[in-house]
């Protein structure tokens, strides 16, 4: 039970670094987030749950398994606008600029990955 209540925070404040840093998405972090605070704390849980910017999030996940076609753009483009320019402007070395086109690769397929809510 602790180790998901730790790894509840780490998500949660990976998802809150990734509110702005461009290279980490939000919505897989908090999904997951939620799934370990389900599973440790019903306190936490519950107040991710009532939170105006996550809970209709993880409600639409916990019920239906699907995301916002908004959600969807906002990472994708978030991804590919914020991401891009720090692949191809903020980073010099070519190690980082590979592992930062990779990384918004993998983020863009577990996006994409994800069904959207017909609502």
């Amino acid at each position: 039970m602790l180790l998901y209540k730790v790894l509840g925070f780490l998500f949660l404040g990976l998802a809150l670094i990734g509110v702005f840093l461009p290279l980490l998405p939000t919505t897989p972090f908090v999904l997951l987030a939620g799934a370990c605070f389900a599973k440790s704390s019903e306190r936490w849980h519950n107040w991710l749950m009532s939170n105006a910017t996550f809970g209709p999030m993880l409600k639409n996940w916990q019920e239906h398994q699907c995301i916002t076609c908004n959600s969807r753009r906002i990472a994708v483009l978030s991804l590919i606008l914020f991401g891009g320019y720090a692949v191809a402007f903020a980073l010099a070395d070519p190690y980082f600029i590979a592992f930062g086109s990779a990384f918004i690769i993998i983020s863009l397929i577990s996006v994409y990955s994800l069904k959207v809510c017909e609502q």
